[in-house]
C-alpha cells in the first residue's frame, strides 16, 4: 500500500506537518488554549508526519532506481 502512493502520502506527511507546526505556534500567541490533549496531538502529528515523511521520500527513491 505504501509503495502505490508515495505522493499521497507525501501530501499527508505535509499536512501533519503543518498542523504540529501551526498549533504550538497558534499555542504561544494564545489564539488557541494550552491543553495537554492539543500539546499531545501536535507533537504526535509533527512526529507522524515526519515518519511518513521520510517512508514516502524512501518510496519514491526506490521506485525511480527501478
Amino acid at each position: 500500500m505504501i509503495d502505490e502512493r508515495p505522493r499521497t502520502l507525501l501530501f499527508i506527511a505535509l499536512g501533519l506537518l503543518l498542523f504540529g507546526w501551526m498549533m504550538p505556534f497558534l499555542m504561544v500567541l494564545r489564539v488557541v488554549e494550552s491543553t495537554f490533549f492539543l500539546n499531545f496531538l501536535s507533537w504526535g502529528a509533527s512526529v507522524g508526519g515526519l515518519y511518513l515523511g521520510v517512508i514516502a521520500v524512501a518510496s519514491l527513491v526506490r521506485r525511480r532506481k527501478k
